[in-house]
């Protein structure tokens, strides 16, 4: 995510979304009544004349401007709607207070005014600008003696490679074949290992070598063998990474992560509850007490709940206080389970009751 204009006086800021966890924070700092503007296309009844054109209408391109009403992320499609009145566009074409959904594109600059900017908003955004530098997934592509590894961050594909071996063919006979495969293995290893926080790792490429690959991570590197998975390719090099990347394999592993971040966290709230802890909270008035009092360790709540109530003075207060927020999605079971106990929770510092 990157600023592109910011308007402090005005309340204005103009943001060039990168990724899907771009669109992800988005759904968070987004709040109804915010005015958004972006391109958006539209469908335009045609007074051409011609019947079937005018029955259907023709899509126009232009900027809209809208008051939101509804914003709906959907984590596992990656998509983010805004749904509200139109308050400025072209006249000519659209009338002025229907409503309109814009779908937030990755790479279309999108501006947001706010009558009032949070703190947890701007923490927020900040998080995604900050999550943009960092290392979202590596890809290993193996073909015979040759690794090629591309590094996946937001603003694209950093190449590193390509790393060869000296391996001989199979049918050539040579003592020495397996000590070369051992010490070209070291080698894409000894570069993977130079990345911190790699989350996910994935080995691709065509024929069995990215299967050996795995095989020796799992017996001489287990920790990166963890997180790693094997794709299937047709080729090698930076074509590979590109069918990979085609794929969406990465974009998948990248929900999947944030996923087990929040069944973790509903775990350990679970755990509590189970044992009848004065260590926790649920429901809104008995967690609205907590934050107040500067209780909160950690705060979950559910998505739905931020749009529905408006609960940023809350969720700043929280901060304020020190205490680490982790909005849950209500698309996986423990999302459901925080919903029954009324979409909000907190794992406490000390009873306070």
């Amino acid at each position: 995510m990157k600023i592109l204009k910011q308007d402090k006086k005005e309340g204005i800021i103009k943001l060039l979304p990168e990724s899907l966890d771009d669109l992800w924070h988005l759904s968070y700092i987004i709040e109804t009544n915010d005015h958004i503007t972006s391109k958006t296309t539209r469908r335009i009844q045609d007074n051409t004349g011609d019947k079937l054109r005018n029955d259907r209408g023709v899509k126009k391109t232009f900027f809209l401007e809208v008051n939101v009403e509804n914003i709906n992320f959907h984590l596992f499609t990656g998509k983010l709607r805004l749904t509200g009145t139109i308050i400025k566009g072209p006249e000519d074409l659209i009338p002025l207070g229907s409503h309109h959904t814009i779908e937030v594109k990755l790479n279309t600059p999108l501006t947001i005014k706010k009558y009032k900017w949070s703190k947890y908003a701007l923490n927020r955004l900040n998080q995604a600008i900050e999550s943009s530098k960092k290392l979202s997934a590596i890809i290993v592509v193996i073909e015979d003696d040759i690794a090629t590894i591309g590094l996946i961050r937001q603003f694209g594909i950093e190449y590193h490679g390509p790393i060869k071996g000296t391996i001989s063919g199979k049918r050539i006979i040579d003592k020495n074949r397996n000590k070369k495969i051992l010490k070209f293995y070291e080698k894409i290893t000894d570069s993977l290992s130079k990345f911190d926080n790699i989350a996910n790792i994935i080995i691709a490429g065509p024929g069995f070598v990215k299967n050996d690959f795995h095989n020796y991570l799992k017996n001489k590197h287990p920790s990166l063998a963890k997180k790693s998975i094997i794709e299937n390719t047709g080729t090698g090099g930076r074509v590979g990474i590109n069918e990979v990347l085609k794929k969406g394999i990465v974009k998948k592993l990248m929900v999947e992560n944030r996923v087990s971040e929040e069944m973790m966290a509903i775990d350990e709230l679970l755990k509590e509850l189970s044992k009848n802890s004065s260590k926790i909270t649920y429901g809104i008035k008995q967690t609205t007490k907590a934050i107040n009092m500067g209780a909160v360790d950690k705060l979950l709540v559910l998505d739905t709940l931020i749009p529905k109530n408006n609960i940023s003075n809350l969720l700043e207060t929280a901060e304020n206080m020190n205490g680490q927020i982790m909005v849950i999605s209500s698309q996986h079971e423990g999302g459901k389970q925080l919903k029954s106990l009324g979409e909000i929770a907190s794992i406490l510092r000390y009873p306070i009751s």
